[in-house]
């Protein structure tokens, strides 16, 4: 049985922390609660679905200081911003910097569980994009300079007599090297090969006839 979500609470009020992990639990969540920004920061990274439940003004790093720490980091996290002080302004910055809802205490419980449920939801979405995109990283991997050349100009529309004159090797070879591409990305269709190369950021060669002259 898979285990549940974690939900983390990051505020510095123990009763607010309290209270909140009593009421996450009972629905069913995981719950770690943290005093401090920093001490969240301190955690190992969390691997599965989770959501972040992060107070607005706290002492030392405030809740939107470590939305931006964790994205300067590179490190994924859904989070449900809550604040007795909050206002439009900072509402705006947390809702852009991706934050999934920005709640005012006191805010209605039921509001609290959607906000979480949805952040979950999207951090499950995430995960496996992130799946899919570490699995095409680890095919794209397997070709050759050669085939990586060749897909790379696949991807720009090019016909295989173009490529052939690009790379000066015969149009028969690019077939060859098509068709290990084709088998190694397991793509079914040029249009399949182009979302790949979108998802993992796939660079096109320099063309030959831009490059300077010696």
């Amino acid at each position: 049985m898979p285990a549940a979500p974690v939900v983390f609470v990051v505020d510095d009020d123990p009763a607010v922390r309290k209270s909140l992990t009593r009421l996450i639990a009972a629905a069913g969540y995981a719950v770690d609660a943290f005093a401090s920004a920093r001490d969240f920061l301190a955690r190992e990274r969390p691997t599965g679905p989770c959501c972040l439940v992060l107070d607005v003004r706290m002492p030392g790093l405030t809740g939107l200081d470590l939305q931006e720490a964790l994205a300067a980091a590179g490190r994924r996290m859904s989070i449900v911003f809550i604040t007795g002080h909050g206002d439009v302004s900072m509402s705006v910055r947390a809702m852009k910097r991706g934050a999934v809802d920005f709640l005012s205490k006191p805010f209605d419980v039921e509001d609290l569980l959607e906000a979480i449920q949805r952040c979950v939801t999207k951090d499950v979405r995430d995960l496996g994009e992130e799946t899919r995109v570490t699995e095409i990283q680890a095919r794209v991997k397997t070709l050759t300079s050669r085939e990586t050349e060749v897909f790379a100009l696949v991807v720009t529309g090019m016909l295989n007599k173009q490529i052939a004159s690009e790379l000066g090797i015969s149009e028969k070879t690019v077939k060859v090297h098509r068709a290990q591409v084709m088998a190694k990305l397991r793509a079914g269709s040029v249009a399949e090969l182009v979302r790949l190369a979108d998802r993992v950021g796939v660079i096109v060669p320099k063309s030959r006839s831009q490059a300077p002259a010696s």
